[in-house]
């Protein structure tokens, strides 16, 4: 179906606007978020350039039908895309067509067409934590022999205790903390520039307060983890950040069998929310925690019971009848 539009309904005058203006500004995404989208966008361009021989100047609202994204979702399987990086990719149309038809009535139909697409039946994975055993070897692989262990042991115990994702954590300023409240906290800036403030453990306020004493002597607004560059503080990186994780882990494999290979910053994240979970805390205050704007979000992942917590629950459940060994009184 093709529709009649204005002169100034250029694709890429909206794929610009969206990209540079609305997506940054109005919905204040941050950049790594806004360019989540556009490789979501340049994917869907080779699709056209690829099967429906659609240079990037020859295209207009018209190839995005619900024909052509149903092809498009097809050719995305037989390259290997997963359900989940197919609907994630959906998900990128459809914000940018929502985005269009609000700006020009006339895309409304496109919109509509595109939304009546089902995304993908994903398979539901169970979450992948660390056991308490190898959380602890982690957090404690660096020695306090040079002031660049104590401050990437504090990294880890801090990554831990917030739940933070790397980026948050990354972004710290000496300000972000509040150890003189009543409840400790500190408060992470996330998604869409949006902050919260996350509660801090009796232990981790007097690491922190050891660890300001040698990092934050004057007191400066400076970044709460550093490394000095031409003898002026420098905010670590998050891929530095994910470099001494991953050295903490192979120190701690070597010691701690229940370590995994592959350890990664959002595997820290999902530990504490699991740990949080599997010790009653509710819902509502582990989505407050990890800041999922919604409650679905945090239900999807940690809203099940595990085997591990289903096999603690059955044995705490068996009568009394059945807990001795003695069952038979003859042969």
């Amino acid at each position: 179906m093709k529709y009649k539009r204005k002169k100034d309904s250029n694709f890429w005058n909206f794929a610009r606007a969206y990209l540079h203006d609305y997506m940054p500004v109005v919905r204040n995404l941050s950049d790594k978020s806004v360019e989540t989208y556009k490789q979501s966008l340049k994917t869907y361009l080779r699709f056209l350039e690829t099967i429906k021989s659609l240079s990037n100047e020859e295209v207009t609202f018209d190839a995005f039908s619900r024909d052509y994204v149903m092809n498009y979702i097809n050719w995305l399987k037989e390259l290997g895309y997963s359900p989940k990086s197919i609907n994630l990719k959906l998900t990128a149309l459809r914000s940018f067509l929502k985005y269009s038809s609000e700006e020009d009535f006339e895309l409304r139909g496109l919109y509509t067409e595109v939304c009546s697409i089902k995304k993908l039946k994903e398979d539901k994975k169970p979450i992948q934590y660390l056991q308490p055993i190898a959380t602890s070897a982690i957090l404690s692989a660096y020695d306090s022999k040079t002031n660049k262990h104590r401050r990437n042991r504090m990294i880890l115990i801090l990554l831990y205790d917030t739940g933070a994702r790397v980026q948050e954590l990354s972004d710290l300023r000496f300000s972000s903390l509040h150890l003189d409240a009543k409840n400790p906290y500190s408060t992470l800036i996330g998604k869409g520039r949006k902050s919260r403030n996350v509660p801090l453990m009796t232990k981790t306020v007097k690491h922190l307060g050891v660890y300001l004493k040698e990092f934050h002597s004057t007191g400066c607004e400076n970044p709460l983890f550093y490394s000095l560059l031409d003898g002026k503080p420098h905010s670590l990186s998050t891929d530095s950040i994910s470099l001494i994780l991953k050295t903490a882990s192979t120190i701690a494999r070597k010691t701690c069998k229940d370590v995994p290979e592959n350890v990664h910053c959002h595997l820290i994240r999902k530990t504490k929310a699991m740990d949080l979970y599997r010790n009653g805390v509710p819902l509502p205050f582990i989505m407050q925690l990890l800041g999922h704007e919604s409650m679905s979000t945090t239900s999807g992942f940690y809203a099940f019971a595990t085997l591990e917590m289903m096999s603690e629950a059955m044995n705490k459940a068996i009568p009394k009848f059945m807990e001795s060994d003695k069952i038979w009184k003859r042969e």
